[in-house]
């Protein structure tokens, strides 16, 4: 299936941004395998090249050199002419990454209600360390704030999906149609 879109180059190259547990590794490797595109998720790209979870990194090197790690792979995994990326929650945020992925394809937000992003995240509380230790209400708080302070570089996405309940058809649909 050919992605519509003005740039044909393009139109094979898409960044999926979000929130964490918005969906993003989950449905980028479904979109992946359904369009024929290499996937890589960059956090785990970043886990495996240091060969330690992102946790120890932070707690090891700091935000700043998983940062700018986060740029490299980026940039790296975006010399190939086809892709689909699952970025990481804060990739957007940095080093005007949000500007270089439009320029090099299209960025597409998945943006589930917070109550759903929540849902999901208490769920699997244990996988992540930033949010482990969180009670269910600061869970929620933490959420709602984080998403408040990347909201507007989310918002510069190409294409926005707000939906809670989402099929691999309407994400084929929607992104086709950007």
């Amino acid at each position: 299936m050919e992605l519509n879109n003005n740039n044909k180059n393009m139109g094979r190259r898409i960044f999926l941004l979000g929130f964490m547990g918005a969906g993003k590794t989950y449905w980028g490797k479904q979109l992946a395998e359904h369009l024929g595109l290499p996937f890589y998720d960059i956090d785990e790209v970043i886990v495996e090249e240091e060969g330690m979870p992102v946790s120890d990194i932070f707690a090891e090197k700091g935000e700043d050199y998983f940062r700018m790690r986060e740029t490299e792979v980026l940039k790296d995994v975006s010399e190939q002419p086809e892709f689909l990326v699952s970025c990481g929650g804060g990739t957007p945020c940095f080093s005007d990454n949000m500007d270089w992925m439009n320029n090099q394809g299209i960025t597409v937000w998945i943006n589930p209600s917070i109550e759903t992003m929540v849902e999901r995240l208490q769920r699997k509380k244990y996988k992540r360390p930033l949010i482990q230790d969180l009670t269910d209400d600061d869970l929620s708080a933490f959420v709602e704030k984080k998403l408040n302070e990347r909201i507007q570089f989310y918002q510069l996405s190409q294409k926005i999906i707000t939906a809670d309940e989402l099929s691999l058809d309407y994400l084929i649909n929607e992104i086709t149609n950007a």
